[in-house]
């Protein structure tokens, strides 16, 4: 029996590998995949840029020089986009957080009527034949005061519109992924992966 090969998943994020892999594996009637997922903590430039597709498909071009041809490779990149700022944060909410914390954030927005958001993921795939596929998925939501554990980002100000009232934070694992911009996106993924990619 040969071997499974290896996509390497760009993070260093222990939380963020997890999901994934709960989000790849196979369901109950499924077939084992082909393939296992690995990570490389790599530190790649972010582009600075409000198109969400070119961010990502830039950091996966980066990753395939860093790891050399050949080798499967995928890269995620998640945005927070407010209604009322036109989009923003969108990609840097990471700095966002990281700067001023999740208060502050939920302040930002205090003035106006307008809380939606939508939260996006893209996944670009760069498969062993060099070729780059686009996965992107979308959750609405609205901005709420931190509700839930925050050790995961923003999870904790998200109310997403089929969250039943919960936050990203409050829910279980498992129902987040149901509907949550990242599940949406690597549902795609693992779609491509288990129907096209057997022998990439």
């Amino acid at each position: 029996m040969t071997s499974a090969r290896e996509i390497i998943f760009v993070t260093g994020n222990a939380n963020k590998l997890k999901e994934v892999k709960m989000i790849l594996a196979p369901s109950e009637n499924e077939p084992s995949p082909s393939f296992t997922i690995v990570n490389e903590a790599l530190d790649l430039e972010e582009l600075q840029d409000i198109d969400l597709e070119a961010i990502a498909l830039a950091k996966c071009k980066q990753a395939v020089q860093i790891l050399g041809p050949g080798r499967p490779v995928f890269v995620e990149d998640t945005a927070l986009r407010f209604d009322e700022f036109n989009g923003l944060p969108g990609a840097y909410i990471k700095w966002f957080v990281k700067s001023m914390g999740l208060a502050k954030i939920v302040q930002m927005l205090q003035p106006f009527e307008n809380k939606g958001a939508e939260a996006v993921t893209t996944i670009v795939y760069a498969d062993g034949k060099g070729q780059y596929h686009t996965f992107q998925g979308i959750t609405r939501g609205t901005i709420v005061d931190s509700r839930g554990p925050t050790t995961f980002g923003w999870d904790s100000i998200f109310q997403p519109i089929e969250g039943k009232g919960q936050t990203y934070a409050e829910m279980e694992k498992k129902d987040k992924n149901l509907i949550s911009q990242r599940g949406r996106a690597f549902a795609q993924l693992k779609d491509f992966l288990y129907n096209s990619s057997d022998n990439q």
